[in-house]
């Protein structure tokens, strides 16, 4: 009687690893448009996450620049014009709309719940190469990447660092977790083996409703550049919290300069509201915050100082 040969033991992880790319690839590839834009004369490319039943479609700012219009071809072979409905360059997110039917739409997941190491897989149209899936896992999260337009400069917060391979024209495509719900939008080759992508948040979700509702984000002005830092131990006792923002500038005549705020101030909270990272103080500078008090408490020189600032309106071009 002749034995059957037994799997190896790295078969087993090897199947599991490649069932899962290979359902996410499956369930996302018919969602992952490319984009074809013209812009000062000259053609661009990306990629787009087709994200609700009517035609919506979530891509990177970068990648449809001033354009108003381009075309987006599906994995079937279906092409339909689009027009850009809005762009928020301090996130890098935009939102276009299909002229014409287009693909189910992909789930939006939620980019706090991911861990470093964790399996994600990236499926866009890089070097012109459309339905391409690599794969990779979450190297770094907490990342900071800066953002430009106009004058107005802006970090977006809690970008998501993967070795999965990214290329030219991966821009604007889908970084998934192995559920096949997006928790990223990739947007930035950073060196071989390191790619960065805008996270799928509380924060971003308002982006893209303001963009599909609006075309565009209205932002609160503070006037603050902070740091992650610790909480000293005898506060973080009394108050439980561990993390706060230390002030590193303050911007001379800004909301925050007229409210009194200091270099060296350890922000603590905002509306009440415990501050324990820059998105926690970004995800109060919206429409809404614009021209209204906002109470801030801060620890300076080992005392809790309350301050009231009245944000401004964000400008992103020079007057």
């Amino acid at each position: 009687m002749v034995a059957e040969p037994r799997e190896s033991s790295g078969a087993a992880p090897l199947d599991a690893y490649s069932r899962v790319v290979s359902s996410v690839a499956r369930e996302l590839t018919p969602r992952v448009a490319s984009l074809r834009v013209r812009q000062r004369g000259r053609e661009g490319s990306g990629s787009a996450v087709a994200f609700t039943a009517d035609g919506f479609l979530l891509t990177n700012a970068h990648v449809v620049g001033d354009a108003r219009e381009g075309t987006a071809s599906f994995d079937d072979g279906t092409t339909t014009s689009f027009r850009v409905v809005g762009t928020d360059p301090l996130s890098d997110l935009a939102v276009v709309r299909a002229d014409s039917a287009t693909p189910a739409p992909a789930v939006l997941g939620d980019s706090d719940g991911l861990v470093v190491g964790q399996l994600v897989v990236a499926v866009g149209n890089p070097l012109g190469l459309a339905g391409s899936v690599t794969a990779g896992v979450v190297s770094a999260l907490g990342r900071s990447l800066p953002a430009r337009s106009g004058i107005a400069m802006r970090v977006i917060e809690d970008v998501i660092q993967t070795d999965a391979a990214l290329n030219p024209g991966n821009s604007g495509g889908a970084l998934a977790d192995a559920h096949s719900r997006v928790i990223g939008i990739n947007t930035a080759v950073a060196g071989v083996g390191l790619g960065l992508a805008v996270p799928i948040n509380s924060t971003t979700r308002r982006i893209i409703g303001a963009l599909m509702h609006d075309g565009r984000v209205r932002r609160a002005f503070l006037g603050l550049v902070t740091n992650p830092a610790p909480v000293p131990a005898t506060l973080r006792e009394r108050t439980g919290q561990h993390e706060a923002l230390r002030v590193a500038e303050v911007v001379p005549g800004s909301p925050a300069d007229r409210a009194g705020l200091r270099r060296g101030d350890l922000v603590l909270t905002a509306a009440g509201m415990p501050v324990k990272e820059a998105q926690g103080l970004q995800r109060l500078m919206f429409a809404e915050a614009i021209g209204r008090p906002l109470q801030i408490t801060v620890l300076r020189n080992g005392a809790m100082v309350d301050v009231i600032a009245e944000p401004v309106e964000l400008t992103t071009e020079p007057r």
